[in-house]
């Protein structure tokens, strides 16, 4: 399942070096670089789950999500500016996020950490992971900065509701009308959305607890939310500098430069060119086909007694006893993938095992092998995509606070983040974070 690194980005590979997209050597043309970390984000605003254990055989329904299952940016806010004040600008009277500036050339941003230990002081620790989720996480700090010297809120209302709550929508709107459009299929989604587009219900709806509120699905976890692994590239370009780094790269120590790992200070120059991650301006890095193969460094993770994340993803699944994806598919009322589709002699598995596997094949894999198969590893196939939509679309439906609840016709148009006509995109909120 390893995706072969390719030559030097000097030769046209590797890293990025303006090339185009090319489907036949792994890239995903449709799905820009900066995406693999959009869902990265998501994941971390909507989950947590910090007691369990992979090798630990779990009950699915007595896990706890310790992350509110919202699109509310506590990732971001935490628990807010009275529970967690070490988040805010005293300065601002806690209105504003704190915010590292480092001055050189250019201008660079990093997150808020303390002393000497280098800890980010954020709503969720995980957004430091890598540099790339960290400068995400960077953008929508500076984006509520920004919004709370620009919103002119309610009577009664502060600057820092006003410009949390206008955050928070534009998220979500990107969460369904930007993120969820590039990975599954539009027929799939067509099965999910109302007619016209809104979300003040969900057609399909099922994923509801007694009390009301939207449950996080194991299937969806644990399995297909996991799509995203097979995007990330081998290698990246954060600028016109700092080129063909991995993201982690075994043998590498922190902060000595060799790969793109976080919880450590960002190094000087290695700010995030954000038009190599998403359309902006020119021509971005793409993100990796959602298939089978997974980057190298993905199977050397520092930190863990499980390393190889490959391992790692199929043992969770098993540990909690998920459906195999055929039986998913046919719960679906669908024709599962077939054994000359699914291909597992192909992808080594030992003759003598393969009829343990014979109509048994792991979600998470079946999920990437769909994508392969059906997509063509430009999108999802029909199980993964309604697992992940269906679940992303109901936990926004079940928030009393989404706009799809308050002002389900509301859309960007006209606002401060959207100066200009069309439909809004991460794109637009990077922009709108940065530009000074």
């Amino acid at each position: 399942m390893i995706d072969p690194e390719g030559p030097p980005a000097a030769e046209g590979g590797g890293g990025w070096g303006g090339q185009e997209a090319n489907p036949d050597q792994g890239d995903n043309p449709g799905i820009p670089a900066g995406y693999t970390y959009l869902g990265q984000f998501i994941d971390h605003d909507i989950t947590f789950d910090p007691a369990s254990s992979l090798l630990r055989s779990n009950d699915p329904n007595a896990l706890h999500n310790f992350r509110t299952p919202r699109f509310d940016l506590d990732s971001l806010y935490g628990e807010g500016p009275d529970d967690e004040p070490f988040l805010y600008d005293r300065a601002s009277d806690k209105q504003k996020m704190l915010l590292e500036t480092r001055v050189g050339p250019p201008e660079e941003f990093d997150l808020p950490r303390n002393e000497p230990d280098e800890i980010a002081l954020i709503g969720d620790p995980r957004n430091d992971e890598n540099v790339i989720v960290s400068q995400l996480q960077v953008a929508f700090l500076r984006a509520h900065n920004k919004l709370v010297d620009l919103v002119k809120p309610a009577p009664g209302v502060t600057p820092f509701n006003e410009a949390r709550r206008q955050l928070r929508w534009h998220y979500q709107y990107i969460v369904v009308n930007d993120f969820l459009r590039r990975i599954v299929p539009e027929d799939v989604l067509q099965r999910i959305l109302p007619e016209d587009g809104s979300i003040d219900w969900c057609r399909s709806c099922q994923c509801w607890l007694g009390n009301g509120l939207p449950i996080m699905p194991v299937e969806f976890s644990v399995a297909a939310y996991r799509f995203g692994h097979s995007m990330v590239r081998p290698k990246y370009d954060l600028n016109s500098e700092i080129v063909d780094k991995p993201i982690f790269k075994h043998g590498s120590e922190r902060g000595d430069g060799q790969d793109l790992r976080g919880f450590q200070k960002l190094i000087p120059k290695w700010g995030v060119d954000w038009p190599l991650f998403f359309e902006m301006d020119g021509n971005p890095q793409p993100s990796r086909l959602i298939d089978t193969k997974l980057a190298a460094g993905l199977f050397a993770l520092r930190e863990t007694d499980r390393p190889n994340l490959a391992l790692r993803n199929l043992e969770r699944g098993e540990a909690l006893g998920l459906p195999w994806g055929e039986a998913v598919a046919r719960a679906l009322g669908l024709e599962p993938l077939s054994e000359g589709q699914l291909d597992l002699a192909g992808r080594g598995v030992d003759a003598q095992w393969l009829p343990q596997f014979a109509g048994k094949t792991p979600l998470w894999f079946y999920v990437l092998k769909e994508a392969e198969e059906v997509g063509e590893g430009l999108q999802l196939g029909p199980v993964g995509g309604w697992i992940v939509a269906q679940t992303l679309i109901c936990l926004l439906a079940g928030d009393p606070f989404s706009f799809s609840n308050i002002d389900p016709k509301w859309t960007p148009a006209k606002s401060e983040l959207m100066p200009h006509e069309g439909d809004f995109e991460m794109a637009d909120l990077i922009r709108f974070a940065t530009t000074p």
